[in-house]
């Protein structure tokens, strides 16, 4: 099946195999974050909406949970062919809505189609496994069985990236599930559902909605229909819907807040840690959970990665993602100058150098000059909150166990990365760090057959590697003889 793109497209929900608006007509404006101009719309889904999802999720449940793992499988990779084959009109809508430069919305796309191939494979290798008895003639089994309807909560940082491994995995495993996509990027992630639906995929396995947040997960997570939460978020959030899952027994997936530790040793590759750190840090303006934030340089070398890392910062090429040759697209959202300008004033006064940057750019969009701020104290906010933004935070150690415990000092735990010259630092830095993910001499992070997921207050549970699709599987145990 074809599907005729435009340059952006009013955002409709998607319920028991239907593009609808909602009950009651509401919409919510989406907003190019490079203009500031209204773009589109999306449906605002009520109750009366939520309710129809609930009982199309739950009939969805009962027919794709009966369909072979070697079905589910092969119409998953439709999907994922489908995608690939209209990444490049997908890219302009996130681009529009989201502000990301149009190549990085296009990998996304390709990304999302890698993930999507990924989970069709695992969905045919969910083994069991058969236990020896004790006595002659009986059968002991575990087995695999889909956890039940899914409900998903994603941002809008990654459109795509943030709802395909939620969706691929459900669908894998023979889950059914809402997803609620972020109201501020619409139109691509409905395009990730509409290759799905494009696939063949049945009425009422997966259904897409928009509103407020809080009144669709107080509603969706309690019900009865809903065996699983899975989101990606704040960590005040995350806390509050984990709160509310364990309330009614749900199992749930969190994947919260970060604020990465970059530890750059004085036997390191200079010249590449500031390379691949600098392509990290400004990578969708630094609106990224693994984004690497607190730069912690040793002593030797500490003047020539800062410098090294400003004029990085300099260089960086920013402005609206549909133009070529941009390297940073705009905030997504106005919020955020504020919030980072209140983040790097704060930093000063508390004695930090602003090396360059720090301000907004223009009076036209959400754009925020590529930042670096040296010699910033422990006791600044930004050492201690995420910043979610395109500030570089640099700080200087002696010694390995200091760098180590600055790097565990916060209570978060999601991505972590290092730069040594020595084996035994590496390995060191590998089994000491406490974050669920670290990676040492480049950047290795979120590929989709590695996992993917943080440990503390940024979460549990893995959205990547082998181990993903287990949070979407129940083991069931079944014992019998002969009749």
């Amino acid at each position: 099946m074809s599907t005729t793109f435009s340059d952006y497209r009013d955002t409709r929900l998607f319920i028991d195999g239907e593009w609808r608006d909602g009950v009651e007509g509401l919409t919510i404006d989406v907003l190019d974050p490079a203009t500031g101009e209204v773009i589109g719309k999306v449906a605002h889904a009520t109750r009366a909406d939520l309710d129809a999802a609930l009982a199309a999720v739950d009939r969805g449940f009962k027919v794709w949970s009966a369909t072979s793992a070697f079905e589910r499988s092969k119409l998953m990779r439709k999907a994922a062919d489908i995608l690939r084959e209209r990444a490049g009109q997908i890219a302009v809508m996130m681009t529009r809505e989201q502000g990301k430069p149009l190549d990085q919305a296009k990998d996304e796309v390709l990304a999302g189609a890698d993930v999507i191939d990924w989970f069709a494979e695992e969905a045919r290798r969910t083994y069991g496994q058969i236990i020896p008895a004790r006595v002659a003639g009986v059968t002991q089994m575990a087995i695999k069985l889909p956890v039940g309807p899914v409900a998903a909560f994603t941002p809008w940082n990654f459109p795509i990236n943030q709802v395909v491994r939620k969706l691929s995995a459900a669908v894998a495993a023979g889950c059914s599930i809402i997803v609620k996509a972020p109201e501020e990027t619409p139109a691509s992630p409905a395009e990730l559902i509409r290759a799905f639906v494009d696939a063949g995929i049945p009425a009422g396995v997966v259904n897409l909605v928009y509103g407020v947040p809080a009144e669709i997960s107080e509603y969706l997570i309690p019900h009865p229909v809903i065996r699983k939460i899975s989101f990606t978020g704040s960590t005040p959030v995350g806390k509050q819907l984990a709160a509310l899952a364990a309330q009614h027994m749900k199992l749930s997936t969190m994947e919260l807040g970060g604020h990465a530790p970059a530890i750059i040793f004085g036997d390191a590759d200079v010249d590449k840690a500031v390379k691949v750190m600098a392509m990290s840090k400004f990578r969708n303006a630094g609106q990224v959970c693994v984004s690497p934030t607190r730069f912690l340089v040793q002593d030797s070398v500490y003047d020539k990665v800062v410098g090294s890392f400003t004029e990085a910062a300099r260089a960086v090429k920013v402005g609206n993602g549909m133009e070529a040759g941009i390297e940073m697209g705009p905030l997504a959202n106005e919020r955020r100058i504020p919030a980072l300008e209140a983040l790097v004033n704060d930093a000063v006064e508390h004695g930090a150098e602003l090396k360059t940057g720090g301000r907004r750019i223009g009076n036209k969009g959400n754009f925020f000059e590529p930042t670096v701020l040296s010699n910033v104290p422990k006791e600044a906010r930004i050492m201690n909150e995420e910043p979610f933004g395109p500030v570089a935070v640099f700080s200087s150690f002696t010694t390995l166990d200091e760098a180590i415990d600055e790097a565990n000092r916060l209570p978060f735990g999601l991505a972590s990365y290092a730069f040594t010259g020595s084996a035994d630092t590496a390995n060191q830095i590998g089994l000491r760090i406490e974050a669920g993910m670290t990676t040492i001499n480049h950047n290795g992070l979120a590929l989709p057959e590695v996992p993917f997921g943080g440990i503390k207050d940024s979460g549990y549970g893995t959205e990547g590697g082998s181990e993903a699709i287990n949070a979407y599987l129940v083991t069931k145990f079944v014992t019998q003889t002969a009749p």
